[in-house]
């Protein structure tokens, strides 16, 4: 039966076969031909925020080496080093590409510096791991895809959300067709660390973080995971984006919420800062097989720190999957009782069992969700195979979530559905 998109456009019949499907592979560790420790890189951070040490830890819970950190200034670079134990503290990227031992650079800087950044990575023929976004403009995105490809590296983005073990276990059972044809997804990404108007961060200001803010900080890993999940692609959006706070106070010297340092001060010296970045909304969406649904995503919501959770509908059965519950994939069923699979290995698909490391009952969370990343990068490196398709969000998911945040924020803007 067909479905319609919904707001004028052409019918689009649901696929009826999980075989058409234009996934990439999902990871298993058959892709790597040796173990990861044996090829082992080097590997630089740049970035010495909330991400960038997350990025050092997973690295050598992953094998890889890392050879030190660069910051916004040496003397960040060099407190970070020493913090996180690590051998150097670079004093700037160039210092970082000239150290001949690196092989590889990940990138965790505000999403200004992105573009620039890779590129300079790329064009010095090193490996390169983006944080998301991949830049900030699609031109920039279309621009880096060709330095890429020219360059004959390896280079992804940091959409570590689809490496919880039970969103792989999601995407298997799409992919083999036991929940029926997809018919809708709905979800949330939510937080509340932007709550108050004295609560700031770099990301307010469109200047560092882009036009979009919580559709593209958060939203764009809830996009990137359900287009995984169901191995479809979303071609058109309707949007409807509020900023919550227009002015918001920045404190003087440095201190933003989420860094700690706010703390040390009882009450900072603040200045008021106009605020052109949405706080909340929601995008309705359609996907390529006809599939519809909807995402709702925010930074002003008490006591949802970080929330991100879908649930896929097919004709079948129902999928759904909470983050702050990362362990347990409800599995609904209309004729007979309904089901919550609790990650284990052993009762996991290969590729869900392979981004799992510990056995049933033993919790895997956030911070492996990083480590699973690198093993896949790092193991499709040591593979040596360019030309398989790579089984990690590359700079083509990077380039396609920008399109997608352009066609979210022209449709808020013209009040009317776009096509991606």
């Amino acid at each position: 039966m067909p479905v319609a998109r919904g707001h004028g456009g052409p019918s689009v019949a649901l696929q009826s076969s999980a075989a058409t499907v234009n996934r990439p592979p999902l990871f298993t560790l058959k892709n790597c031909n040796q173990p990861l420790t044996m090829n082992a890189l080097k590997v630089a951070v740049v970035g010495t925020g909330f991400i960038g040490p997350v990025h050092v830890e997973a690295l050598r819970r992953a094998g890889q080496i890392v050879t030190g950190i660069v910051g916004s200034s040496p003397e960040k670079s060099a407190a970070s080093a020493a913090r996180l134990g690590l051998p150097k503290g670079y004093a700037s990227l160039a210092d970082v590409l000239a150290d001949d031992e690196v092989q590889s650079v990940h990138i965790a800087t505000p999403n200004e510096l992105h573009f620039e950044q890779a590129a300079a990575v790329l064009r010095s023929g090193r490996h390169v791991l983006c944080e998301k976004p991949l830049a900030m403009t699609s031109s920039q995105t279309a621009e880096l895809l060709q330095i890429a490809a020219k360059s004959g590296c390896v280079a992804g983005v940091a959409y570590n959300i689809r490496f919880y073990p039970l969103c792989h276990e999601a995407a298997s059972r799409v992919a083999a067709g036991s929940i029926g044809e997809v018919m809708h997804v709905h979800g949330s990404y939510v937080q509340d660390w932007l709550l108050r108007p004295t609560d700031y961060n770099w990301r307010v200001e469109s200047k560092a973080g882009g036009e979009l803010r919580a559709v593209a900080d958060i939203g764009t890993h809830w996009l990137d995971l359900v287009q995984f999940v169901t191995g479809r692609k979303v071609v058109s959006v309707m949007a409807d984006l509020r900023t919550v706070h227009p002015n918001r106070l920045r404190p003087i010297g440095g201190a933003e919420t989420f860094s700690g340092a706010a703390k040390s001060a009882a009450n900072p010296p603040t200045e008021s800062v106009r605020v052109d970045t949405e706080d909340c909304g929601t995008v309705m969406l359609q996907l390529d097989s006809g599939a519809n649904g909807c995402l709702w995503v925010s930074q002003t919501t008490a006591g949802r720190k970080n929330m991100c959770q879908f649930e896929i509908g097919g004709t079948e059965q129902s999928l759904a999957w909470n983050s702050q519950s990362p362990n347990d994939l409800w599995i609904g069923n209309r004729d007979r009782a309904s089901e919550t699979l609790i990650r284990d290995p052993a009762l996991m698909s290969d590729s869900a069992a392979g981004i799992s490391q510990y056995p049933g009952g033993h919790n895997e969370g956030f911070p492996d969700t990083f480590k699973q990343m690198f093993r896949t990068f790092y193991g499709y490196i040591a593979a040596g195979d360019f030309a398989a398709t790579a089984p990690f969000p590359t700079f083509t998911d990077g380039d396609r979530e920008v399109r997608l945040c352009e066609a979210v924020l022209a449709s808020h803007r013209e009040r009317r559905w776009v096509d991606v």
